[in-house]
């Protein structure tokens, strides 16, 4: 077994609801709790530190995800999170399948979200 599959295992186990991901992000920003952050926990703070308000790529996080957190994670995975949370109405996603950019959604009340819901 190499390494590469071992982290996409690891991915696997996280993505279907396993053990988070393990220790806390040192240093990344001052609002860290002090607890162990789940793997989509830390995509969300990467997102929120470096993209607040401009479109960005899964490769693009992947790449910041890596030089701040020291910590491998594969490109499916990023892109999994990011089509979860587009669905979810947190990112905003535009583009062809093979090149699908975000950014995060502005904030709407509840009483706009349930208009646009119908």
């Amino acid at each position: 077994m190499t390494r590469d599959k071992a982290l996409r295992l690891l991915d696997l186990v996280e993505l279907l609801g396993g053990a988070p991901n393990e220790g806390p992000i040192a240093g990344t920003a001052p609002t860290m709790p002090n607890r162990a952050l789940s793997r989509l926990e830390k995509v969300q703070l990467v997102i929120q530190k470096n993209f607040p308000l401009i479109w960005f790529s899964s490769k693009d996080i992947q790449s910041v995800y890596e030089q701040e957190l020291k910590e491998p994670v594969s490109l499916s995975t990023i892109s999994t999170y990011l089509s979860r949370m587009a669905t979810k109405g947190i990112l905003l996603r535009t583009g062809t399948s093979n090149n699908l950019k975000y950014k995060t959604a502005p904030n709407i009340s509840p009483a706009i979200k349930q208009r646009i819901m119908k």
